[in-house]
């Protein structure tokens, strides 16, 4: 009976394209927060994730590029990393990577039928049935638990902290990039509220980073770090950067810590990345100082300055001039916006955008449309995807407050025509930008980089 439970006796799924194709069937039932059904399947499953060593990182931007940034680190370092993070970009492989390369599929197979039986049960019990996230977590640790066994896993959270099921596990340190404005839905429409949420992934006794700024934010991370006990290194208290200007292409700082200071660079775009960048460096002096991580400081120089991360002001076009980037959010909006102004010089701006229902549009149009001279509002792929002409209607009610004079707004409910059009308009001298939801990033991105295999989900 326990062979048949944990899945060793039964094989229904008989291919990649199958195992993902029953994960993704998963979505109907939505994000349901709480970590009963994850508790119970690492209880059937010996708890794997008991034997990993995880940061965990939370926040509303930026979770990716420090992901990002610490994976690099670590393996320039000599580290074996796990990193688990969404969306995917390309393939739902890329959430699953070991050393930077996706999981195999024949592996992700294996697995997914490892569980499969697993969460039929749980479905017929009074729980329900396990999430399409769920289910990928617990794959996850599965994958690194008990196949590739990596130093470390940079472990992102799906949606908020407290009660996200990646909180399941008890990190070697916690992060929390930064809190903003986004799924208001589920974690409350307050910074306080959705700085609660993001603190929930703070431990007892695990060190704490964090480069939240605003007040009412920084008192509850603040307040949750006392209550656990956990020492809080925060942005603009413990630690600290300073901009040395752009060289070759690249982003220089000075990142000042209590322990040391030490010059970086970063060839990702944006100040916000430096201060993705700077709270990554707080992490890993944490790891180093206290928990004898070996950092050599020639592979953490080299491992900040070859960091990538796709979709992040990526430029995937040279003639005409494309920029990707997946703000989808107020905050990322005022990023992307600054970093524009910043680092490339151009003539018009052309900005194609599609969004999804449950975000903040208004706010987001508010720092877009100053900037845009030429905006196309499109449709993502994805069934909770924003109708532009609903999305024009707010466009057009912020005109004359934000928009500049001549702005043209043009709704074409097909993003690949979107794009093509896009491609149209854009001059020599310009600079056309996708932005929005990852949904449609991930299209054009694929669409451009000519990957016909490439997949798309959460």
């Amino acid at each position: 009976m326990e062979e048949n439970i944990r899945g060793g006796n039964t094989a229904p799924l008989s291919s990649y394209t199958e195992a993902v194709d029953w994960i993704n069937s998963l979505i109907p039932f939505g994000i349901r927060p709480g970590l009963e059904r994850i508790e119970l399947m690492m209880e059937k499953l010996d708890s794997p994730h008991r034997r990993l060593k995880f940061i965990h990182v939370a926040g509303t931007n930026g979770k990716g590029s420090t992901c990002a940034f610490l994976t690099r680190v670590l393996l320039e370092s000599g580290y074996t990393v796990g990193t688990f993070t969404s969306p995917y970009i390309t393939k739902f492989t890329n959430r699953f990577q070991y050393n930077g390369a996706d999981i195999p599929e024949e592996t992700l197979l294996t697995l997914a039928n490892r569980l499969r039986p697993l969460v039929a049960e749980i479905a017929d019990s009074e729980l329900g049935s396990p999430t399409m996230f769920e289910v990928s977590t617990a794959l996850a640790i599965l994958y690194y638990g008990e196949v590739c066994y990596p130093d470390v896993v940079v472990w992102e959270t799906g949606l908020g902290g407290r009660l996200d099921v990646t909180n399941i596990v008890t990190p070697i340190v916690s992060v929390i990039t930064n809190v903003g404005y986004d799924h208001t839905d589920v974690l409350g429409d307050t910074l306080e509220l959705i700085a609660g949420e993001k603190a929930g992934i703070i431990k007892p006794g695990v060190p704490a980073v964090s480069s939240v700024r605003q007040p009412e934010a920084v008192a509850v991370l603040k307040a949750k770090a006392a209550e656990a006990r956990s020492t809080l290194y925060l942005a603009g208290e413990q630690f600290s950067y300073s901009d040395a200007g752009l060289r070759d292409g690249n982003q220089h700082f000075t990142f000042k810590g209590p322990f040391r200071s030490l010059e970086l660079e970063i060839a990702m775009k944006g100040e916000h990345q430096l201060e993705n960048a700077a709270g990554a460096m707080m992490v890993l002096e944490v790891l180093r100082q206290y928990m004898a991580f070996m950092l050599e400081d020639e592979d953490v120089l080299a491992g900040f300055r070859s960091t990538f991360w796709a979709g992040r002001l990526e430029e995937v076009s040279v003639s005409p001039r494309i920029i990707l980037d997946g703000a989808h959010n107020p905050e990322g909006a005022e990023s992307l916006a600054k970093s524009l102004a910043q680092f490339q010089p151009y003539g018009k701006l052309n900005l194609l955008m599609g969004m999804l229902a449950n975000k903040h549009h208004e706010s987001y149009l508010k720092h877009i449309l100053p900037i845009v001279d030429t905006l196309i509002l499109t449709e993502p792929d994805f069934r909770k995807r924003m109708d532009a002409e609903d999305l024009q209607a707010i466009a057009e009610s912020l005109r004359s407050k934000y928009a500049k004079e001549h702005l043209e707004i043009i709704v074409e409910r097909n993003w690949g025509q979107a794009l093509q059009k896009l491609q149209t308009i854009t001059t020599e001298d310009d600079l056309a930008v996708v932005s929005g939801t990852l949904y449609l990033i991930s299209d054009v991105r694929s669409t451009l980089l000519r990957q016909p295999d490439s997949e798309k989900g959460w």
